[in-house]
């Protein structure tokens, strides 16, 4: 035969299966051209599915009874053995009536139809068997070697052809599949709580993808638990109310991409919870993916059936829709949910509003005093204050010395449960040791010496209110450990005591130091500064709420003129613009003695600059002036005051001296003479350590 023609027809059948994918359109016109090289009556090709069934893919035979019941599947096993179709060549069938076996249907039919010859070339695949080419004629020895050897590579081109549909029609298959699905899936967007329409659901999806039961399970990872949100279908038992436990193994499972289990029983070991949840269901196949709202795994869609091997890969994307259907529902009812809190968090801003008002308000009316500061940075205080006051919360006060750490913790306690009993305050700094803890708990009489009689401690004063400890930062390790276990245990002993007393109080701390530096250096406890910080309030300094300066200047000169019974005219313009330029490292404290100190030396008139303390209107200049009368006393080792009378000689300035710029020039020098030994300081100075720490923190000084 001539190579060229050949090749010729080839190029023609390889044009013409190019031009549809459904072969069965143009097979006519590829049979045509098949027949230039080789003489046949009937031409077909055949589809391999699953590896047991046969199906007519194409045909140029005149079906004669319905089309679409010749195309479908038949079981290979209605063919013969010598005609079924296989992988590897079968030798030409060169008479058919003495070859093939009637007893067979497909060998029946062909023999009926009057084939005589017949010849058969697969497809030739790697990966596996998917079909082949039939010829048939209708006299005895049709085909010849030759012939069986052209059609191997037409074969190659109509298995190419037949590979494309296939991959087609799945492509097709899937998008009807999944825009039934989708039209289905509207039945989820008439409810927020997928659970009432889960039934429906299950009903609407069971034609697309069939199943006697439909789960929804939501999953806690942490406790390694599931619980089963919703279901619906067919069970041997009910789902359980509670939580089933998992294995970790089972937690990670979780979050695969899918499951599939072709059967239960034969694939699953029922040795936990989880397992033998599913075998009692009486379900054999098994099909899962993880329901994600926001990238995290929620829980899981399950789709499950009383036959083995019902799901397989291509089910996957259908239960994937419905679990991101189910994603997306979920997810809008938490968006709900979120506007709804928010909503509630509106109507919480606008009470906690009216709280800080009323709790104002009553400290007022208690007589202690106003409430007065307006910048942003204090209402943010105030409304710290608001948020924790009606809970039993341990509560963290910091901020530099003179802030009003004080004020806000009364604040808090007149805003709680416990407004009606004492508030008791103490100053961890002001007391050593030994006396900070019978102060704190109490004595037992003949505890040590001088103890004459039992003594009730604050804590035991504080019964049933709040417990207000400022300067916590200098307890000693002793003293933190003892206070730790009150806070835990709610438990303490008197000194010399032997009974445990229970503590009933709220705790409310606050300290001018840095906690997070103390910790480093192991000065504080850690486990005591986290008990103690479990809700910080942060008291800004009065330089970084400068628009409630004047407020709390006119508040005082009103108060403490009523007071002294020497109310003042005002303040004049230039102390107004003095009193907003220094930086008042005192804060609120510092501010309330300018402004006392002031009322004395106006004489009921206006409080002018004049009338301000010197580091008021010249600050740097008090400050080194301060320092240089602190340099003439030496090194400051007598406690006798020889040092503060050299320091003394000569007149003091016109315009006043203030005290605290002193005793802070002369704390800093005792320290730096002293290397940062906090002890040997406190001896130059003539102070106990205890007071030398106050002094450190009311002026600031780091003795590091």
């Amino acid at each position: 035969m001539n190579p060229q023609s050949v090749v010729s027809v080839l190029s023609e059948i390889a044009q013409t299966a190019s031009e549809t994918l459904e072969l069965q359109e143009v097979f006519n016109r590829v049979a045509a051209a098949v027949r230039r090289l080789i003489p046949f009556d009937n031409m077909g090709v055949v589809r391999i599915i699953d590896g047991q069934w046969a199906a007519m893919h194409a045909t140029t035979a005149e079906c004669k009874v319905d089309p679409t019941a010749c195309a479908q599947a038949t079981p290979l096993a209605s063919w013969s053995p010598r005609l079924r179709p296989q992988p590897g060549p079968i030798s030409r069938i060169d008479d058919a009536a003495a070859e093939l076996d009637p007893a067979f249907p497909i060998d029946a039919m062909l023999l009926g139809a009057g084939v005589r010859s017949a010849l058969w070339e697969p497809f030739r695949s790697k990966e596996s068997f998917t079909g082949g080419v039939w010829l048939t004629a209708f006299q005895a020895r049709a085909f010849t070697g030759e012939h069986q050897e052209i059609l191997a590579p037409i074969a190659a081109l109509l298995g190419s052809a037949v590979e494309h549909w296939r991959i087609w029609d799945i492509e097709r298959r899937r998008r009807e599949r999944l825009d039934r699905l989708e039209a289905v899936l509207g039945t989820l967007a008439e409810a927020l709580d997928v659970r009432e329409i889960f039934g429906r659901l299950s009903d609407a999806v069971r034609p697309i993808l069939p199943h006697h039961l439909l789960v929804l399970t939501d999953i806690d990872a942490p406790a390694r638990t599931f619980r089963v949100v919703a279901f619906a279908g067919e069970s041997d038992v009910q789902p359980p109310a509670g939580p089933v436990a998992l294995t970790l193994d089972e937690v990670e499972r979780r979050a695969m991409d899918f499951e599939i289990i072709a059967d239960l029983p034969a694939n699953l070991p029922d040795r936990t919870d989880r397992n033998r949840l599913l075998l009692s269901t009486g379900m054999r196949s098994w099909i899962r993916v993880p329901v994600l709202t926001s990238g995290e795994v929620r829980g899981a869609v399950v789709f499950m059936h009383r036959e083995p091997s019902r799901y397989g890969p291509g089910d996957v994307e259908v239960v994937r829709r419905v679990a991101d259907r189910i994603a997306l529902v979920l997810s809008h009812r938490e968006l709900g949910e979120k506007a709804r809190v928010a909503a509630e968090a509106r109507e919480r801003a606008e009470r906690l509003e009216a709280t800080v008002e009323t709790l104002t308000r009553e400290l007022e009316a208690q007589g202690r005093g106003r409430v007065v500061g307006g910048s942003r940075s204090w209402k943010d205080v105030l409304r710290q204050i608001g948020r924790v006051a009606s809970s039993d919360t341990t509560v963290l006060i910091t901020g530099e010395s003179g802030t009003g750490k004080e004020v806000v913790s009364r604040l808090i306690h007149h805003g709680s449960p416990r407004s009606g009993k004492p508030f008791v305050a103490i100053n961890c700094a002001a007391l050593p040791e030994q006396l900070l803890e019978s102060e704190l708990f109490g004595h037992e009489k003949g505890a040590f010496t001088g103890a004459v009689a039992t003594k009730i401690g604050r804590v035991e004063q504080a019964g049933g209110g709040t417990l207000f400890l400022d300067e916590i930062a200098e307890m000693s390790p002793l003293m933190q450990a003892k206070f730790l276990r009150l806070l835990q245990e709610k438990e303490y002993q008197r000194v010399g005591g032997t009974r445990v007393l229970r503590a009933d109080v709220r705790v409310i701390a606050a300290t001018n130091r840095d906690l997070a530096k103390a910790l480093e250096r192991e000065a504080f406890r850690e486990d005591l500064y986290y008990r103690l910080n479990v809700f910080e309030i942060h008291v800004p300094p009065l330089r970084g709420r400068t628009e409630d300066i004047l407020p709390l200047a006119e508040f005082f000169l009103e108060d403490l003129g009523r007071t002294m019974g020497r109310p003042a005219a005002g303040i004049s313009r230039d102390a107004r613009e003095w009193l907003l330029s220094y930086p008042w490292p005192g804060n609120v404290r510092e501010l309330r003695n300018a402004i006392e100190r002031a009322i004395l030396l106006c004489d009921g008139g206006l409080v002018t600059r004049e009338h301000l303390p010197a580091s008021i209107g010249r600050p740097e200049a008090a400050r080194s002036t301060g320092a240089r009368r602190a340099a003439k006393s030496g090194d400051g080792r007598r406690g006798d005051g020889h040092g503060i009378d050299e320091a003394l000689d000569g007149p003091l300035p016109p315009g006043g001296i203030q005290l605290e710029a002193v005793e802070r020039s002369f704390v800093e020098k005792a320290l730096r003479d002293a290397r940062g030994n906090k002890s040997k300081a406190a001896r130059l100075l003539g102070l106990t350590r205890a007071q030398l720490y106050s002094r450190m923190q009311k002026y600031g000084v780091q003795g590091d």
